[in-house]
């Protein structure tokens, strides 16, 4: 059995294409066994919402009279610092900015209410923010200061650049010290009073293309509520890591960056994120089609919680200390049970991630293509898989000499 992309769009086109999320394929794979299944479903979806630190946005203001560039000057967005340095009139602001007079850490834990992540969950919402800028003038753009209200219907463009969403597993954090830690993974209790995950499971989307068959440059993905591109593999994608039988990741693997025209987008999946102790982000929510290509694709994407493994790892010394050690590998069956068992010892769970809201995500991206609104597309080269060589290396550090 084999099917081509051009195949499925057509069936799409004609309201006809068998659409179901990567939790419903499991119970039909599972009636109808995946040749059956293969040969009657064409798309299968999937959904994955949390908070994606490697996220920004790059904007075009448009020219000011008399003219004023940007490039080498200062700008900030309702007080957070944007990046000047690309040109005239374009501005990238990173998810994790933070303004100048945040304490930060300094009354620890801080609480950091306010970032580039809320910025541009501002700027999704429609409501107007406030641009400083200054320069230092020149012939052709004299001008030196710039105060002005913006509004992303305003803006020549808006758009979303994530350079590392999606990961393909993750840690499970746990604190081994007798203190309270706080980190991107949230707060962690002392003696293992706690353990963290951060991801969909069965419904994410590199669990459901594990070896990147279908997923690559240029796939149409739904990004933010609203339709994006997987534009390059992400940073530190790393597929070679260890695999199970199935073929999935028992660590971080897998990464994507994705572009997509953020005036498309809505406030409800693009969420500015305050993570105590550690600084701002943005919860992203994206969702990928998997074109039912073959009885292989089809296997890939009956993926459940159970098969998917992932490594509990030490937030107090083993993660900051960059030490490779893993206290177990637990399944995401047994982190959605509430509790797993680590060192003989019983440690509750919780997501930092929404699996009911990656549910939704599937489910909408389900419903477009069945309206024919959704076509999928061919990409134009794929993610660098494990036979690539490509791997996350650490920093290699080398002695600065006067």
């Amino acid at each position: 059995m084999a099917r081509t992309i051009a195949e499925i769009n057509e069936k799409i086109k004609e309201g006809k294409a068998v659409v179901f999320t990567a939790e419903e394929i499991i119970d039909v794979a599972r009636e109808k066994g995946v040749k059956k299944a293969a040969e009657e479903v064409d798309v299968v979806t999937t959904g994955t919402f949390g908070i994606m630190c490697s996220s920004g946005a790059y904007f075009n203001i448009g020219h000011s009279k008399p003219r004023l560039k940007l490039g080498g000057g200062r700008a900030y967005l309702n007080d957070v610092p944007a990046y000047t340095g690309l040109a005239a009139a374009d501005l990238f602001l990173g998810a994790n900015a933070l303004p100048d007079d945040d304490p930060r850490n300094r009354m620890h834990p801080g609480e950091f209410n306010y970032g580039g992540g809320h910025v541009i969950e501002e700027l999704v919402a429609g409501r107007d923010v406030r641009l400083i800028a200054t320069a230092y003038g020149t012939d052709c753009y004299p001008r030196k200061r710039l105060e002005t209200l913006i509004n992303i219907k305003d803006l020549n463009e808006a758009v979303l650049f994530n350079i590392r969403n999606a990961y393909q597993n993750y840690n499970v954090a746990v604190n081994l010290s007798d203190k309270t830690i706080y980190t991107y993974m949230g707060v962690l209790k002392p003696q293992m009073g706690n353990a963290n995950y951060s991801s969909a499971g069965q419904l994410s989307p590199l669990f459901n293309d594990p070896f990147y068959k279908t997923i690559g440059i240029g796939t149409k993905i739904f990004l933010g509520g609203g339709i994006g591109f997987v534009a390059w593999q992400g940073t530190q994608h790393n597929p070679g890591v260890p695999r199970t039988e199935k073929g999935i990741p028992k660590e971080g693997a897998g990464t994507l960056a994705v572009i997509g025209d953020l005036k498309q987008m809505s406030p409800r999946w693009l969420v500015g994120a305050s993570v105590l102790g550690y600084g701002c982000s943005l919860t992203v929510g994206i969702g990928v089609p998997i074109p039912i290509l073959s009885e292989e694709i089809l296997e890939y994407t009956k993926v459940t919680d159970a098969d998917i493994l992932a490594p509990v790892i030490d937030y107090s010394d083993a993660f900051p200390n960059n030490k490779p050690d893993i206290l177990a590998e637990v399944s995401y069956a047994e982190l959605k049970s509430g509790k797993i068992k680590v060192k003989g010892k019983d440690v509750p769970t919780a997501s930092r991630s929404s699996y009911p809201r990656a549910v939704e995500i599937a489910t909408t991206l389900k419903e477009w293509i069945q309206s024919g609104k959704f076509l999928l597309t061919e990409s134009v080269q794929p993610l660098p898989g494990a036979e690539s060589g490509v791997t996350f290396k650490p920093l290699n550090e080398r002695p600065i000499e006067d």
